[in-house]
């Protein structure tokens, strides 16, 4: 099994690293005299950040990139005592060019995102291990260089190793986990959002994931941030306050701290009761029905799309036992009648 079991449990203890540090320079004769690969380019500024609660250690000749790390998982805290993962990113300059949409290519343990011959990354997600290599150009776009390159070496490197992507929001009332599943424009970030104005505690609005190799149904969540499309206007008029981040990709997206709202509680991680497969419907008042193991468990495993053999198979076998949760078909109109029902499901009254 590739995780650490016994490992994977909630930990307080002290980062390894907190702020960037200036590695010593190995001295110019312990180096070959030719070196076309780059593969002793020096890397001198290292930092470790958390995604997710993991820890990886970022290397690089460029702080801007632990600038742009830190916006990331600056507020993100060690929470599994597991090995690092390192990511090693070079910086080079480059002649400035349009940037370039990366396109990703994924062979058994290797991972590949490459926008042009200055910009692209690989990762090994059996060694735990990547680097980027990118123009100057491309790392004064910290949303650019954060969404294709760290976040993304990053969080396939972590994913691979320790837990299960699962496309769905979650949110917990009274200790009792829901997932809510459902393709794009199901509603998933509007009504865990919906539970979270209600008393709920958010996890996670649409990527959360199964830790392997932890007893029961235990899912994490990103709760830092939730993010909605520009139509969450209309359905939350209050969001207007909020300034529209253009992605590099075209898309319009709201991104809300959670921490701006003093009223939301958040957790990073709960067991899963109800797994639900959101059916928005133009009318009608709120329903349930089972929703086929079989149908489910293909859903989902539709989003496991890269590791080797051993890590794929693991990661089923967690969504095969996600499955053991009541899993229901949920049918809603509007937000508010589809948090009461869920609550009413939750406390079984439904």
């Amino acid at each position: 099994m590739s995780g650490f079991p016994e490992a994977l449990r909630s930990d307080t203890a002290t980062p390894e690293l907190t702020d960037a540090v200036l590695l010593s320079q190995s001295p110019a004769d312990d180096r070959p005299p030719y070196d076309p690969l780059l593969n002793f380019f020096d890397l001198p500024l290292q930092q470790v950040f958390y995604p997710r609660g993991f820890p990886v250690l970022f290397q690089t000749n460029n702080q801007e990139v632990l600038d742009a790390a830190n916006e990331s998982w600056g507020d993100h805290s060690k929470r599994f005592p597991v090995p690092q993962i390192r990511v090693q990113v070079g910086i080079l300059p480059a002649p400035t060019h349009p940037f370039t949409i990366p396109i990703s290519r994924s062979r058994e343990n290797l991972i590949s995102t490459i926008a042009d011959p200055q910009n692209f990354s690989l990762c090994d997600l059996q060694k735990g291990y990547g680097f980027c290599w990118l123009s100057e150009h491309a790392v004064r776009n910290h949303g650019y260089l954060r969404y294709y390159f760290l976040e993304a070496a990053a969080l396939n490197l972590v994913t691979a190793k320790y837990l299960t992507p699962v496309h769905g929001a979650c949110v917990a009332w009274r200790g009792k986990g829901v997932l809510l599943c459902g393709d794009s424009g199901a509603g998933k970030s509007s009504l865990s959002f919906a539970c979270a104005r209600r008393g709920w505690t958010f996890l996670s609005d649409d990527a959360s994931c199964l830790l392997r190799g932890r007893q029961g149904r235990v899912v994490i969540g990103n709760p830092q941030h939730i993010h909605f499309r520009e139509s969450a206007f209309e359905l939350f008029p209050e969001l207007r306050s909020i300034p529209l981040r253009p992605r590099i990709n075209g898309d319009i997206s709201i991104e809300l701290a959670t921490a701006e709202c003093k009223d939301i509680a958040t957790a990073h991680e709960t067991e899963v009761d109800f797994v639900l497969f959101l059916n928005r419907q133009i009318s009608g008042s709120p329903s349930i029905s089972v929703y086929s193991p079989d149908g489910a468990l293909a859903n989902l495993s539709q989003f496991l799309c890269y590791g080797d053999a051993q890590q794929l198979k693991e990661q089923k076998q967690s969504l095969t036992n996600l499955l053991s949760a009541e899993v229901l078909e949920f049918r809603y109109s509007d937000l508010d009648s589809g948090v009461d029902f869920m609550r009413r499901l939750v406390e079984g009254e439904v």
